[in-house]
């Protein structure tokens, strides 16, 4: 049987088709197989390693490391000049994929009966492990989506799949970790969580497989080392990026939305321990509450080109925001009614981040565009890099100033999924005041920072495809 013929683009590639954003999704897929068990981190900590306020201190402390780790990894891979058997950003991330497979249990290893000072070095050192691999993997990831095709609706398309990648990546875990690492008393059962990490990190190795296997590199732009080519300038790659303001405004964005997303995790756990008294549903609801991302989906590639992406991702945010300040305004009791009140802000409100998260990394893409634009000089490990960063210490610092809040409003590690009514309350209340601080910062990121506009992007666009032909 004759084989299937593929069609080439005017450049020899196979052109850009569904397969290319099927194997972007399954990166950040991959990705999220470790990622997603960040947020069971804290109630791991708290509630089986009994570390409390500890796990704070020691949240914000190996956010140095990423200080360091990600911007390193970053500028390392930029100023990279090795020729690759395919790509340097698919060999990083092939490095990166193998670590995570053992990075992510690092985190979840079970020895609550040890002293405090031991389970600090457990700690530590298991997230510099999980870090590391997980930026080698995901900083390159990141800045593929600018190579894999310069047309604004292969991006638009991109990211909109990344998302979709996400959105199951987290999906799974969400609604499959409550029924295999929680007792019928609503209590964690931390050696669970070791062995399912094990078993993610692989899953997730599978899907950065794929990927690798199914991405074609479009912009092939020269890495080679030669006499012409200046050295890289780490120093002045992050001063460019200070003056990228569509860099900033998606950072600021971004940050955003993972303090609702991740820093938010914890309360919401609690929530439903204490104040809805079942933890096994709270995976459920949060799925059901990410219907409409996938209902947005396949819409985001017509959407963006009709409206454009900065356009799109200010509407969700305002959505959001509405969602969450009624999340916090109205009636939420601990009953049917109540979860019924809930899911319904829920749903509005992941339908503003779904809008924005579909459209994220392509604005990240336009903004790495922008910095060759204004700047002069491509950057694409360095700008993701910091971009991660940031998202990073969000995710880091958010949970742990979220739970040095919990703390200060009575919750306590040690009553596991039964804390007293008063701090069940103030869960009630803590939860849709963090979403609506996230929504807040994503308008001030978008709305009024980013300023890639529909006819600022095409003008870009257009300058910079005079100046390649050049």
């Amino acid at each position: 049987m004759a084989k299937k013929s593929v069609q080439l683009d005017a450049n020899g590639h196979r052109k850009f088709g569904i397969r290319d954003s099927l194997a972007y999704a399954a990166g950040d897929l991959g990705c999220n197989m470790s990622f997603a068990l960040k947020g069971t981190m804290a109630i791991f900590w708290t509630q089986f390693m009994r570390m409390d306020l500890w796990y704070s201190l020691l949240l914000i402390i190996v956010q140095v490391w990423d200080a360091i780790n990600d911007p390193m990894i970053g500028s390392i891979v930029d100023a990279d000049r090795h020729q690759y058997k395919r790509n340097k950003f698919l060999q990083y991330i092939w490095v990166g994929s193998l670590g995570l497979i053992v990075g992510g249990a690092c985190c979840f290893l079970p020895f609550p009966n040890a002293p405090t000072w031991a389970k600090a070095i457990i700690f530590i050192a298991g997230y510099v492990v999980w870090d590391a691999f997980y930026t080698v993997a995901n900083v390159p990831y990141g800045s593929l989506l600018s190579l894999i095709s310069s047309e604004p609706a292969d991006r638009a398309s991109l990211s909109a799949w990344r998302s979709v990648g996400s959105l199951v990546g987290n999906m799974l875990p969400m609604v499959m970790l409550p029924f295999l690492i929680y007792d019928a008393q609503n209590n964690l059962v931390g050696e669970r969580v070791f062995l399912v990490a094990l078993v993610m990190g692989f899953f997730g190795f599978l899907c950065f497989q794929f990927m690798i296997r199914n991405t074609v590199i479009r912009v092939d732009l020269d890495t080679r080392l030669n006499e012409d080519t200046p050295k890289f300038n780490i120093v002045k790659a992050m001063g460019n990026f200070l003056k990228n303001r569509p860099a900033i405004g998606a950072t600021i964005a971004a940050m955003g939305m993972f303090l609702g997303m991740q820093g938010a995790s914890t309360a919401v756990v609690v929530l439903f321990q204490s104040y809805f008294h079942n933890v096994q549903i709270s995976g459920l609801i949060s799925m059901f509450s990410m219907i409409p991302i996938l209902f947005f989906t396949p819409l985001a590639r017509k959407m963006v080109v009709r409206f454009g992406k900065k356009e799109l991702a200010t509407v969700g945010a305002i959505c959001s925001l509405i969602a969450s300040a009624a999340m916090l305004i109205l009636p939420i009791t601990p009953d049917g009614k109540g979860i019924v009140i809930y899911v319904v802000c829920q749903l509005i409100n992941s339908l503003g981040m779904g809008i924005y998260s579909t459209v994220s990394w392509a604005m990240m893409g336009d903004a790495i565009d922008y910095n060759e634009w204004k700047i002069g000089s491509r950057e694409e490990g360095t700008v993701y890099a910091l971009h991660s960063f940031f998202r990073k210490l969000t995710q880091g610092v958010g949970p742990a100033l979220a739970l040095v809040i919990m703390v200060a409003l009575g919750y306590v590690g040690a009553n596991e999924g039964n804390q007293i009514p008063e701090v069940a309350r103030n869960m009630r209340y803590l939860v849709p005041a963090l979403y609506t601080f996230s929504a807040l910062l994503q308008y001030v990121g978008l709305g009024l920072i980013y300023n890639l506009d529909k006819k600022t992007l095409a003008q870009m666009e257009q300058e910079l495809a005079q100046r390649h032909a050049k």
